[in-house]
């Protein structure tokens, strides 16, 4: 049995929304166990981007200035966004845009770990299915900066995942929205 089989992600916690007009933001906020910069390389380099994001990034996010090409896998048809990385301050504060969202990543040190904070815009309607997206994305960056990838477990792979479901769920309860019930054929657990 590898450590993916094992996997099994948390409860629904660490996420807000806030709503400013029909603009939704999905906040969650993550407790690391690594050191900021350790967090900032996984965030910005391609090769830690391709363990872990729901994106492949044809260069690092880590200069502001720098148009990069971000590849949504997974997607049923191939789905590039050309972005142009909006702040860089490592490693502290890192934005773009990903799909027409806004992404900001916060990375404040906190002990010996790193307090990261995502936010995100997401239409209300993939709201609860986003949280539940990121959370196991987080959760597979904390394993892969520990020394312990698990793979990247995003899109239709995710969705597969019975621990995506429940998270999907638990978060649409939290933020009062109804979770879609897409996909229908996913298994439950």
């Amino acid at each position: 049995m590898t450590d993916r089989d094992q996997y099994t992600p948390g409860p629904a916690s660490g996420a807000e929304v806030r709503k400013d007009g029909d603009k939704w933001t999905l906040i969650l906020v993550r407790e690391l166990r690594h050191p900021p910069e350790k967090v900032w390389q996984a965030l910005t380099e391609p090769a830690h981007l391709r363990e872990w994001a729901p994106f492949d990034a044809d260069g690092s996010l880590g200069t502001a200035g720098t148009r990069v090409k971000l590849t949504t896998v997974g997607a049923p048809t191939p789905h590039v966004t050309e972005t142009t990385v909006t702040r860089a301050d490592a490693p502290k504060l890192l934005e773009y845009n990903w799909g027409g969202a806004d992404v900001r990543w916060e990375l404040e040190a906190s002990g010996d770990g790193t307090r990261l904070t995502l936010w995100h815009n997401i239409d209300r309607r993939f709201i609860s299915m986003g949280a539940a997206g990121w959370h196991i994305c987080l959760d597979v960056l904390d394993r892969l900066v520990s020394g312990t990838p698990i793979g990247r477990m995003v899109a239709g792979d995710a969705m597969k995942f019975g621990g995506w479901q429940r998270l999907n769920a638990e978060y649409a309860k939290q933020f009062g929205v109804e979770a879609p019930s897409w996909p229908s054929n996913a298994p439950r657990s």
